[in-house]
């Protein structure tokens, strides 16, 4: 689901190369985790919204852009937050932390009034992969010196569980009002 935040970032989980983009705007591989678009582009796209879903850490970002959306996502985060430490990724609780600097950025940009319809009237996504299995118990062995499989998988959906919940309290808090 990355559409390049890692770009900007010193990490080895980047996608800036060939032959990631072969088949976007021209064959460039701007740093999206596919040969093309990512999902959220086609959702976005089918939504009759924009084309691409760009970036929120895109330097270049046009303050229009947040109007209709953007993506925080980081290319190799996961539920186990070693995953994000290993990976040099953006942890799931530093991609709230951007989304909540995004509210901050639409309120100075539209207002209150404004950015309170657009959040009320917006679709969001949690997406992972298996970076959390393959990486950082298969590949870095480092979990499975503390969990058996199972024991990991356990770890594993209470993390996600306890992620869910930190989001269920942030919409509740933040959102709610609307």
């Amino acid at each position: 689901m990355d559409t390049e935040n890692n770009n900007n970032m010193s990490t080895p989980s980047r996608c800036n190369y060939p032959p990631y983009g072969r088949d976007f705007k021209g064959g460039i591989p701007y740093g999206r985790f596919s040969n093309g678009k990512v999902p959220s582009d086609f959702l976005v796209s089918e939504l009759g919204i924009k084309e691409y879903l760009p970036e929120y850490l895109d330097p270049n970002l046009q303050p229009s852009e947040l109007l209709t959306g953007v993506n925080f996502a980081s290319g190799g985060a996961g539920y186990d937050p070693l995953t994000s430490k290993l990976e040099v990724a953006i942890s799931m609780s530093g991609q709230l932390d951007l989304s909540k600097g995004y509210i901050v950025r639409l309120k100075r940009l539209v207002g209150e009034d404004r950015t309170n319809f657009i959040l009320a009237n917006s679709l969001f996504f949690v997406v992972l992969g298996s970076n959390d299995i393959s990486n950082t118990y298969y590949l870095s062995h480092m979990r499975q010196v503390e969990y058996d499989f199972p024991t990991f998988s356990d770890f594993l959906v209470n993390s996600a569980y306890n992620f869910y919940k930190v989001i269920l309290n942030f919409h509740r808090n933040y959102f709610i009002h609307f």
